[in-house]
């Protein structure tokens, strides 16, 4: 099972007490503001169920953001293989999160993001994680950037799983990081 510690955040595996902050953030409108669907309470809980009852690869776990300081829950993140080809090529690795509203604006993807991109290079040896998100998710892409990942627009899609009553959710960007750029970035003096 994987567990990530960063300055404020642990982000340790789902336990059935997160069944609650699953649906929040699969229910949240202002959460799933670039999503085409909320979910409903049977739902979020026949799908929180199904992620429990795998068995992940290692260091593919999905993982629940808690603070260090009072444990509170925050949101999800993780690691994983997306299934989108031929958009995306076969075994890519995606980085991804979700805080709940309430814990908007504190820095926790950002912190979260960088936690699991070490956990990433460092401990899996990956070579490459990539990032997707629609478009104009402006707070998406700059955790994005904020983590060190850079635009590739050759990579842009339109994400075939966006159902056609949804169009300004279709397109999708690509943002990459990889190895040789992270480790670059991790030895660069800090400007100030």
């Amino acid at each position: 099972m994987t567990s990530v510690e960063t300055s404020r955040l642990i982000l340790r595996p789902c336990r059935e007490e997160d069944r609650d902050l699953f649906y929040e953030l699969s229910s949240d409108p202002a959460v799933l503001k670039f999503f085409p669907f909320r979910r409903s309470r049977e739902d979020a809980d026949a799908v929180f169920t199904m992620i429990r009852e795998l068995t992940p690869e290692p260091g593919f776990d999905l993982l629940v953001m808690t603070l260090k300081r009072g444990g509170a829950a925050v949101g999800l993140c993780g690691l994983s293989k997306p299934q989108l080809q031929p958009h995306l090529p076969e075994g890519v690795v995606e980085i991804g999160w979700r805080i709940s509203a309430s814990h908007w604006r504190n820095g926790y993807a950002t912190e979260a993001g960088m936690g699991l991109l070490h956990h990433a290079f460092e401990t899996l040896k990956l070579e490459e994680v990539l990032s997707i998100a629609v478009h104009d998710n402006y707070p998406a892409l700059a955790v994005m950037r904020k983590i060190g990942m850079d635009a590739d627009p050759t990579g842009d899609f339109d994400h075939p799983q966006i159902p056609d009553t949804h169009p300004h959710l279709k397109r999708h960007v690509v943002y990459r990081l990889n190895a040789t750029a992270w480790r670059s970035l991790r030895t660069r003096p800090a400007e100030g």
